[in-house]
């Protein structure tokens, strides 16, 4: 009788991986140290490099990663020492966050097949959005949505959870999640740039493959930088 369990659980678990697509995933942009994991070899990618589903990304310090999915209309920039996986066996799921920080943007789709990010202690679903995500140590997730709306789905909560543009919630394995003003939001009053827009999120390490500091000119008084300041006037002080 065990045998007979164990054979039809073998075949459950055969038919459910046969139902999972294989997903070609692509580095659009590659910044130092991006370590790409498959199950025969272990190799740092660079631009252009392609990757499938199961596979495992880990990003260095100050590394960085514009990963992009055509079969689902998707990108992730994935920020310094961060963990994920690529899809892998949970149908609909297309990339699970581990550990650290990515911004996630889908195109809006007709259709309805889901698009999900795993994280632990949640499943995140979208139609098309943007928005962060981040998991610390602890598997304590932060989630902020800025285009769109994130249903939520935790084990700790008996109804989807919607998160709308300008939001944002926080939830870990033993936490629920709960809905919030984002402050970070232009809605808010905050100021939030991503990939198109300049330095991403106010990070202060340049994970960003720009890295720049915002351009423009200086502020009124200031010499244009790589110039000296104007000497001081000649003469003496007329002692007005």
């Amino acid at each position: 009788m065990k045998t007979i369990i164990a054979a039809s659980l073998l075949t459950l678990c055969a038919v459910a991986q046969a139902d999972v697509p294989q997903v070609d995933y692509r580095f659009d942009q590659v910044k130092r140290k991006v370590v790409l994991t498959t199950p025969k070899s272990e190799l740092q990618v660079a631009q252009g490099h392609h990757a499938q589903s199961g596979d495992k990304v880990q990003t260095g310090w100050f590394s960085y990663a514009l990963i992009a999915s055509d079969h689902y209309r998707a990108r992730f920039e994935i920020f310094s020492s961060t963990n994920v996986q690529l899809a892998g066996g949970t149908p609909g799921v297309i990339l699970s966050l581990e550990r650290g920080r990515l911004h996630a943007m889908f195109d809006k789709i007709t259709g309805s097949e889901p698009r999900v990010v795993q994280t632990p202690g949640a499943l995140l679903a979208v139609r098309g959005t943007q928005y962060d995500v981040e998991v610390d140590r602890d598997g304590r997730t932060d989630l902020k949505v800025f285009e769109g709306t994130v249903e939520v789905r935790s084990q700790l909560h008996p109804e989807p959870l919607f998160v709308h543009a300008g939001e944002m919630t926080n939830f870990g394995r033993q936490e629920m999640p709960m809905v919030r003003p984002n402050p970070d939001d232009r809605r808010n009053g905050g100021d939030r740039r991503g990939v198109n827009g300049g330095p991403p999120h106010g990070d202060p390490h340049g994970d960003h493959p720009q890295g720049q500091p915002p351009q423009g000119p200086p502020p009124q008084g200031q010499p244009p930088r790589g110039t000296l300041p104007p000497p001081p006037p000649s003469g003496k002080p007329t002692g007005h």
